[in-house]
């Protein structure tokens, strides 16, 4: 007996249809698929949080020096003559960064190698390159997700079943995160 469904595809398809059920899950909060889709997803969606609350903690706060360009007041850089050549003017600030600790750090990795990266594009500037984002899912999972279950010892998704699928009759269900 097989320890996980193969969902009748192929190993590369099946993980990665996975990988994008996962990370859209995590994204939305919630998605519609199928029941024996959303039992798999569910373990490796919990796998992931409970990574993240195990390791929501683990960083240090520390004080970095960097040099920032200056900027006028039309927001361009300000640009100074030396020798003879235009060189751009920086001022050092200080900026304070989280370190992530060894642990940590290796959880992250792990998430990396689950989820996909996620573009967001605007409504209003849809189709424009400049106005997209690229989403951190592993910093959501960290900072958003972890502090929410932080105090429940597992069962972070719920599936709840919609009904069949008018066209193969397969049953519907919604998981979401609880």
């Amino acid at each position: 007996m097989a320890k996980y469904r193969k969902l009748g595809r192929t190993s590369s398809q099946r993980k990665a249809l996975l990988r994008n059920q996962v990370t859209n899950l995590l994204y939305h909060g919630k998605i519609v698929t199928t029941e024996a889709r959303a039992k798999e997803l569910r373990k490796i969606a919990e796998k992931l949080i409970t990574l993240a609350v195990k390791e929501k903690d683990n960083f240090e706060t520390v004080t970095v020096k960097a040099k920032v360009a200056q900027k006028d007041k039309d927001g361009k850089r300000v640009k100074e003559v030396k020798d003879g050549k235009k060189v751009t003017v920086y001022d050092e600030v200080e900026k304070e960064i989280k370190k992530d600790k060894p642990s940590r750090l290796h959880a992250r990795r792990q998430m990396l190698q689950v989820l996909y990266p996620i573009k967001e594009v605007p409504t209003e500037g849809a189709g424009r390159k400049k106005n997209t984002k690229d989403v951190d899912m592993v910093a959501k999972l960290f900072d958003e997700i972890a502090p929410k279950y932080a105090d429940r010892k597992g069962g972070y998704t719920r599936i709840v079943k919609i009904g069949q699928r008018k066209g193969d009759g397969a049953m519907e269900v919604l998981i979401e995160l609880v």
